[in-house]
């Protein structure tokens, strides 16, 4: 049997460019009544915490239904002098509970919970995503997203807050450099 403390060791250098933290993941409330439809569209990165796959500029996300009823992911980010993409599938998993969506980009990982914090679907987004590792630690990963590259320093203060107030760490939060970007 593998010690917890030598899995520690082993996923500690996996996270290191993430927000971790002990104990397990929080329970933040989730929009209440979150529409799919209105969300779908293009939304903009104006701050996140740290995300290991997320280090470029200009980075957005574009949402769209399939015809099997899945969401299609397509974010992008212009990072080392090229436009990168990566595409995944979003799902309501429990429709119950709308806003609790979760979303993989490859065939071979489960899904990871995407939740949709507070919308107000024209402007602005809060989403929060946490993974528990043996409820020893988690690992958080937070974004507020605009459906414009620029968002009022009022809306970016309100999303923080909300954040913060579910108890979510937004020290490290970090803007997205969203100078020189092409529509």
């Amino acid at each position: 049997m593998i010690s917890p403390v030598f899995l520690l060791f082993l996923v500690l250098p996996l996270v290191s460019a993430q927000t971790y933290h002990w104990g397990p993941c929080p329970d933040p409330k989730v929009q209440p009544n979150f529409n799919i439809q209105q969300y779908l569209g293009k939304w903009y990165e104006i701050e996140k915490l740290p995300a290991s796959f997320e280090r470029g500029k200009c980075i957005e996300a574009n949402y769209a239904v399939r015809s099997d009823g899945t969401i299609r992911v397509l974010n992008s980010q212009f990072y080392k002098d090229k436009v990168r993409t990566a595409e995944g599938t979003a799902v309501v998993q429990d429709p119950r509970e709308p806003g609790k969506l979760g979303v993989s980009f490859s065939y071979f990982t489960p899904y990871s919970p995407y939740w949709i914090l507070t919308t107000d679907y024209s402007g602005v987004s809060v989403v929060y995503s946490c993974t528990d590792i043996l409820r020893l630690f988690h690992v958080d990963y937070a974004w507020i997203l605009g459906r414009a590259r620029i968002l009022p320093a009022q809306s970016v203060l309100y999303a923080k807050h909300l954040l913060a107030t579910e108890g979510v760490d937004v020290f490290r939060m970090k803007a997205t450099d969203q100078s020189g970007c092409k529509d």
